[in-house]
């Protein structure tokens, strides 16, 4: 086999992020999701890439709200992480590749507050090793996250294979020496690239 390990990212691989879906959980007002989302996500690329302070971004939204927001604020940054929907097939990969042999590792761009409850969803005990962006004060596709993946856990590039559902950050892969895959939810594609003899 060419590759030895499988490099996943989270959001919309191993649980779907659906911010619209996400936001209905705390705003239950249809009309102002939107403004609520906004509100909320403010500085979410910043908290990914951990040059926001987690507890700041909350307290500053919490304050920006209309008083009967106040509440439901809170609680979104307090129980957000819980509502990535699992999307069981790629479990179902990660568990096969775990039995034919295969080292499994998360690099995924999410919040310090993410990174430290990830293991609600009981698939991240089951990787090798996990890289999330906000704790190495790095996000993909930046060059130096996937170099500290691959010195961090002693990885050859060229034998690991990253799935992402973004282009950007599978070229970035590339370009740093490992082959990919756009994830799209077709998992047997990914099974093709993966077990292909050369």
């Amino acid at each position: 086999m060419k590759y030895q390990n499988i490099i996943f990212d989270f959001g919309n691989v191993l649980g779907r992020f659906d911010g619209a879906y996400i936001t209905s959980k705390f705003c239950k007002d249809e009309r102002m999701r939107k403004e609520f989302a906004g509100l909320v996500m403010e500085h979410w690329e910043a908290l990914d890439a951990g040059m926001a302070d987690y507890e700041a971004a909350r307290q500053e939204a919490i304050k920006k709200a209309p008083e009967d927001w106040k509440e439901a604020v809170n609680h979104f940054f307090q129980d957000w992480y819980r509502y990535l929907t699992p999307i069981p097939q790629t479990w179902e990969l990660v568990r096969e590749l775990k039995k034919t042999g295969f080292k499994c590792y998360i690099l995924s761009n999410a919040p310090t507050y993410f990174a430290e409850h990830a293991d609600y969803y009981e698939i991240v005990r089951e990787f090798d090793g996990v890289v999330f962006s906000a704790p190495v004060r790095m996000a993909k596709p930046d060059a130096r996250i996937y170099r500290y993946l691959f010195e961090h856990f002693d990885l050859k590039p060229e034998t690991c294979f990253f799935l992402d559902d973004k282009p950007a950050n599978v070229e970035a892969g590339r370009v740093a020496g490992m082959d990919g895959i756009v994830f799209t939810g077709d998992v047997e594609a990914v099974k093709k690239e993966i077990f292909a003899i050369i």
